[in-house]
């Protein structure tokens, strides 16, 4: 007999098995922010590049100054963007700027705070300097050939200067998967129409429509009427012409939550349908027979937005090849959940003086009080086979109030 409701865990064991693989494309510099490495970064030369004078001021032979010598003529001056100068004097000394190529045969540099210039002559005004000081040495920070940032990392604009200092003009990516989010019932109306008695609006496709945005992914939104056969139809012509699809609602028991039969017409295999949890529960995933991944979520805005914070972006993710770390928070209040299933708890989430992070719960109406969720910043993990979750007690928290 088939297993109907499935655990949490058991649930990211199947999408990990059923994750993707992401076809690799070269993208300008100037786009590739928000998108995943699907190359390693790798420096091109050393880091810096040459022994680099970090401070306005003059660049000497250190020995003079051990020698007591505390005058130095100044023999010219030499600018950030100009070629290599030599200090042929040991005695004397170079006007040196931030970013200038130190001169060969100098190897100290003492900033202009420090000296005083009369006459064609710096004189140092302090007792001591340090040999070697204000120099950034080359290949000091990495050198040439070695990884700077692995292919899976999240391109941030950190990994953007990288790429641009090793003349990556352009830069490989994981393109990310074409995706379409689809609302069904007929008790929909979209945002700019006024709903009647019985009709309410649009509004899980369009939070789901931004949070896949704030990950990279292209999104186009569709509707499905309450009838088999249009939604057959429909269906039928988004599998082939999407990787993703988002369905939110149908997916229950009520007598028109068509889409689980529907979707197996479609030779959709499903991988599960329900899980241990709440909210969200009636959360059905599939592979179509041209290897297009179905999410259908429960209807409810908080079970949706919970199923997409949790397990697509789980499944997203792996597919993805990114290394990510789970949040664990301390929870603020006491907690008491009598049902033996997984509870996403909605949150508020502060750091205390002790540089801990503080998750404080927040009282809802239930997964259909969407308007709640704009009073937190992510959901608590609570587990299952546990009723009374203790103040001081730490869990994990998967926040939404950020990118992927």
């Amino acid at each position: 007999m088939e297993k109907t409701f499935i655990t949490y865990e058991e649930a990211l064991s199947i999408l990990e098995k059923n994750k993707t693989t992401f076809p690799t494309i070269r993208v300008p510099i100037k786009d590739c922010g928000g998108f995943v490495l699907a190359e390693d970064l790798t420096a091109d030369r050393d880091l810096p590049p040459y022994d680099r004078v970090t401070m306005d001021g003059i660049a000497i032979d250190y020995s003079s100054f051990r020698n007591g010598q505390r005058e130095f003529p100044i023999m010219s001056i030499a600018p950030a963007g100009s070629p290599q100068q030599t200090l042929s004097d040991e005695h004397a000394c170079i006007e040196v700027m931030t970013g200038a190529i130190l001169p060969n045969k100098s190897d100290t540099v003492i900033r202009y705070e420090d000296i005083t210039i009369a006459d064609g002559k710096a004189c140092i005004d302090i007792t001591e300097i340090k040999h070697r000081q204000n120099i950034h040495f080359k290949g000091s920070d990495v050198v040439k050939d070695s990884v700077i940032s692995k292919a899976g990392n999240l391109i941030s604009s950190a990994e953007i200067n990288v790429a641009a200092a090793t003349g990556k003009f352009t830069v490989a990516i994981k393109q990310m998967p074409k995706a379409v989010i689809i609302s069904s019932g007929d008790e929909l109306v979209d945002v700019h129409e006024t709903p009647l008695t019985h009709q309410i609006r649009r509004s899980n496709v369009y939070g789901i429509q931004n949070t896949l945005k704030e990950w990279g992914i292209p999104v186009e939104l569709r509707h499905l009427p309450d009838n088999k056969e249009e939604m057959k139809t429909i269906l039928a012509t988004l599998l082939q012409d999407y990787d993703l699809l988002v369905i939110t609602g149908g997916v229950s028991k009520g007598k028109f939550d068509y889409l689980p039969e529907v979707l197996t017409s479609l030779d959709v295999v499903k991988h599960f349908h329900k899980i241990q949890q709440r909210p969200g529960k009636p959360f059905w995933f599939g592979t179509s027979k041209n290897n297009k991944r179905v999410f259908a979520l429960p209807g409810n805005p908080v079970s949706s937005f919970v199923c997409v914070y949790i397990y697509l972006k789980f499944w997203l993710i792996k597919s993805l090849g990114i290394e990510e770390s789970m949040l664990y928070v301390i929870l603020n209040q006491d907690v008491q959940f009598e049902p033996n299933l997984i509870y996403f708890l909605e949150a508020t989430l502060e750091s205390n003086v002790n540089g801990s992070l503080i998750a404080t719960p927040v009282k809802g109406n239930g997964s259909g009080d969407f308007a709640n969720l704009v009073k937190a910043d992510g959901f608590l993990i609570l587990p299952q086979n546990k009723t009374i979750f203790t103040k001081g007690e730490v869990y994990p928290f998967v926040p939404y109030r950020n990118n992927l």
